[in-house]
C-alpha cells in the first residue's frame, strides 16, 4: 500500500512520507472546517435551506479534495470561497433577482467556461488582458464587503433611517456576544493558534447561548430527510438562461474566479517549490468550481488556508484527498452546526476580510489612471452591496481614462471588448 501511494503521489521524491501527508491533511481540515457552517450561513441568505446548504458545501469540498489530490497531486484545498459565496447570495439574488436555483445554473456556466479556460492558452491571455490593479482592486473589494457583512451580521453596523448605516446598541446581546467572540478570534488569529477559526465558532457559540441566544432544543428536532438534505443537488434552473441578466451575472462570476485562482494557485504551488504543477492545479480547481454548480453550493476555490497543511509539511494530494474524507465526517453534526449563530460567524468574516484588504499595497498609487478605476471598484462593491456593479464600473472607467490621457495603447483589445459588455449592459438597463 505505501509503495503504491509512493509511486503514484511521489512522496519520497517530495521529501515527505505517508505520516507527514495524513497529519498536514488533519491540520488543513480544522483550518478550513469552518467554511460547512459559514459558507451555509450565507447560502442561507439566497433562500436556500440550510440543511441543503450545509450538505453541498461538504459534498463539493470532498470532490474538490479528490480532483487535486489524484488530478492536480499538490496539498491545495478547495472550499467555497469567501466573498464568491457573498456574491452569490447578495449580488446573484438579492440585487439581480435571480432565484438560487437560477444563480446555481449561473455558478456551473461560469465554472465550465473557467474549465475552458484552464484546459486551453486563454489562461495567458485573458491573465494577461486585465491590468494587475484591477485584479487586486476586486480582492480588495471583497474584502470590504466581508467585513460590512460581518459587521451587519453581528449586529455592530445597522441599517438606520433612510438605510443610513448606523451602530447597533451595546446593550443588545447579539452585539455584546460578537464583541467578546471577536476579542477571542483575534487573539487567536494573531498568536497563530491551530485551528483558530473553529475553536472560534466553538467559543462564539457557547458565548452565545449563555446569553441567551441559543434554543437547544432544536437538537431534539427529527432528523431531516433526504430529500432535504439533497435539496440542492441538482437543482440547478436554466429559466432565464436567455436573458442578458443571467450572462451579466455568468460575466462577473468568471471574473472574480478565474483571476482569484490564478492568484492563489500561483503562490500556493511556489510555496512547495513545485511550480511544473501549477498547470494541473489550476485546471483541478477549474473543475471543482464547475462542479459545485451540481452540488448546490457557490464555486469552490483555492483557500487561503492550505497554507497551513503546507507548512505542517504536505507536499502532495495525498494531504488534500485526507482532508476531504474528514470532512465527509462532518456530515453527522449537521444539528450541531445548525445550532451555530451569526455572532460566531462575524468575526471570522470580518478577519478574512481584512486579510484581504492588504493588497491595497500592491496598488500604484502614483498614476491616477490606473488608481482611480481601482478605488471605484474598491469603494463599489460594498457600497452598492453588489460585486457585480463595482468591478463593471471600474473596468469601463480604466479604459475610458486612458484614452482620455491619450495611453489607449496601455489597454488591451480584449479589456476593450470586456469594458464594452459591461457598457452595453448598463444601456440596455436605461433602455428597459
Amino acid at each position: 500500500m505505501y509503495n503504491w501511494m509512493d509511486r503514484f503521489f511521489g512522496l519520497k521524491e517530495n521529501g515527505t512520507s505517508v505520516r507527514r501527508e495524513l497529519l498536514a491533511g488533519l491540520i488543513g481540515f480544522f483550518t478550513v472546517v469552518y467554511i460547512i457552517a459559514v459558507n451555509s450561513l450565507i447560502l442561507s441568505e439566497s433562500g436556500m435551506p440550510i440543511e441543503a446548504a450545509i450538505i453541498a458545501t461538504i459534498g463539493a469540498s470532498v470532490f474538490g479534495a479528490l480532483v487535486m489530490g489524484f488530478w492536480g497531486n499538490v496539498p491545495i484545498l478547495l472550499i467555497p470561497g469567501m466573498g464568491i459565496n457573498a456574491l452569490f447570495s447578495y449580488t446573484l439574488v438579492q440585487a439581480m433577482g435571480l432565484t438560487w436555483q437560477e444563480a446555481l445554473a449561473v455558478v456551473f456556466v461560469s465554472g465550465a467556461i473557467f474549465v475552458a479556460v484552464a484546459f486551453t492558452r486563454f489562461a495567458k491571455v485573458l491573465s494577461a488582458a486585465v491590468p494587475h490593479s484591477l485584479k487586486e482592486a476586486i480582492t480588495v473589494g471583497l474584502g470590504l464587503f466581508l467585513m460590512l457583512l460581518g459587521l451587519e451580521k453581528g449586529g455592530i453596523v445597522i441599517n438606520g433611517e433612510g438605510s443610513i448605516l448606523a451602530l447597533g446598541s451595546v446593550s443588545d446581546p447579539l452585539v455584546l456576544s460578537t464583541a467578546l467572540t471577536f476579542v477571542i478570534a483575534i487573539v487567536l488569529f494573531i498568536r497563530n493558534v491551530p485551528g483558530n477559526f473553529l475553536i472560534t465558532i466553538v467559543a462564539g457559540t457557547v458565548i452565545a447561548f449563555l446569553f441567551g441566544m441559543i434554543d437547544l432544543s432544536q437538537l431534539n428536532e427529527p432528523a431531516m430527510s433526504a430529500s432535504e438534505a439533497f435539496a440542492g443537488f441538482g437543482a440547478l434552473s436554466f429559466t432565464s438562461f436567455l436573458t442578458m441578466g443571467f450572462w451579466v451575472a455568468v460575466f462577473s462570476l468568471t471574473m472574480v474566479l478565474v483571476f482569484e485562482n490564478i492568484g492563489l494557485v500561483h503562490g500556493q504551488v511556489n510555496f512547495i517549490e513545485r511550480p511544473e504543477k501549477y498547470k494541473r492545479a489550476f485546471q483541478a480547481t477549474s473543475i471543482g468550481s464547475m462542479a459545485s454548480g451540481v452540488f448546490g453550493t457557490s464555486p469552490t476555490v483555492a483557500s487561503v488556508e492550505t497554507l497551513a497543511g503546507m507548512a505542517a509539511g504536505g507536499r502532495t494530494g495525498l494531504t488534500a484527498i485526507t482532508t476531504g474524507l474528514l470532512f465527509l465526517g462532518a456530515a453527522f453534526f449537521i444539528p450541531v452546526i445548525k445550532l451555530i449563530p451569526d455572532s460566531a460567524i462575524a468575526p471570522i468574516l470580518i478577519i478574512i476580510g481584512a486579510l484581504m484588504l492588504q493588497n491595497i499595497k500592491d496598488l500604484d498609487m502614483k498614476d491616477m489612471s490606473e488608481s482611480i478605476p481601482a478605488f471605484l471598484i474598491i469603494v463599489l462593491i460594498p457600497f452598492t452591496y453588489s460585486i457585480a456593479d463595482g468591478i463593471a464600473i471600474g473596468f469601463i472607467m480604466y479604459p475610458l481614462l486612458k484614452v482620455g490621457l491619450g495611453k489607449w495603447r496601455e489597454v488591451t483589445p480584449a479589456l476593450y471588448i470586456i469594458a464594452a459588455l459591461f457598457l452595453a449592459n448598463y444601456i440596455f438597463q436605461f433602455i428597459g
